[in-house]
């Protein structure tokens, strides 16, 4: 232990460390300072902030390096292997190259398999979207325009019947929802009288991406829509169930078990009260949407 802790303390501040020279000073061999060093390589890896034991021949020993504080931890690989598994959101040909990247970055090396290991059921019995397509490339430029207020015209399979539409739309996000990246965005030159079941309908119209067949960027720019209001990052906590609508503020009583996993599904939630048998609870949200998660919470929730 003397030893383990003279060596750390050496490193830590940044002193060079040779193993031949602490091999004669404990009396050891250089095969058990080299045990040492693997021992405190593993702690200053899971340690905060994240070192790394690097041999440098110019000065001819071992000192620490803080590389590694800028990459994920072993244990931030696997949570996010673990998130990407469960979205199920991409086909294998794009979800398997992102976790090999992930895995191959652990550190250290020797906790690589492991990680393999942890996460190699759920890789080997990955069940894929239905929709069976490839869109990562076309996230960055969807994203590019959002940013950069791009104009797009995309062609858009509709969900319910199949039928395509040629769409020139303005992009103000995207978004991902159960196993779907969605794009918000508000459409250009539509008769809302003939197309809309509200004219007066402003909020943007939701398109899953994975259904955008062809797109385009345009050479001109739109104007920022929101106002204070509606920031980009206030409207991504409104539209959570992927239906376009208008922007709505409901009132329910809530008497389930947990709370928090209704805050945690409408970030807008606000308790106003603690009611007898549970929470009056208020929110606002884009869309009919929040009509489907209403009915599945059964006689928990109560519209008021």
């Amino acid at each position: 232990m003397d030893r383990i802790l003279y060596i750390q303390q050496v490193l830590v501040q940044g002193g060079v460390l040779n193993k031949q020279q602490t091999a004669d000073r404990f009396g050891v061999s250089e095969k058990t300072i080299q045990r040492d060093l693997d021992t405190l390589r593993n702690h200053f890896a899971d340690s905060e902030p994240r070192r790394e034991i690097l041999y440098n021949s110019a000065k001819g020993g071992y000192l620490l390096d803080d590389t590694l504080s800028r990459f994920l931890t072993s244990s931030e690989i696997l949570a996010v292997c673990k998130i990407l598994l469960e979205s199920r959101s991409m086909v294998k040909e794009e979800m398997f190259p992102i976790l090999d990247k992930l895995v191959q970055v652990c550190t250290p090396l020797d906790r690589l398999n492991q990680v393999k290991d942890l996460i190699s059921n759920e890789r080997f019995h990955y069940v894929e979207p239905q929709h069976g397509r490839k869109f990562i490339e076309s996230l960055w430029e969807i994203g590019t325009a959002v940013e950069n207020h791009n104009v797009m015209e995309i062609t858009y399979c509709r969900t319910h019947d199949g039928e395509t539409r040629v769409r020139t739309i303005e992009p103000v996000g995207i978004l991902f929802s159960e196993y779907y990246f969605y794009l918000a965005a508000f459409i250009e030159g539509i008769d809302k009288d003939k197309h809309f079941r509200n004219p007066q309908d402003n909020s943007p119209t939701i398109y899953r991406i994975d259904r955008i067949q062809n797109y385009k960027t345009l050479d001109r720019h739109f104007a920022q829509r929101y106002t204070d209001r509606f920031q980009e990052d206030e409207m991504r906590k409104r539209i959570q169930f992927m239906y376009g609508g208008e922007l709505q503020t409901i009132r329910f009583e809530y008497t389930g078990p947990s709370l928090e996993s209704v805050l945690d599904r409408l970030p807008t939630a606000k308790v106003l009260q603690v009611t007898e048998k549970g929470w009056l609870i208020e929110a606002e949200v884009f869309g009919t949407g929040i009509q489907m998660w209403i009915r599945s919470q059964g006689d928990y929730v109560k519209v008021l």
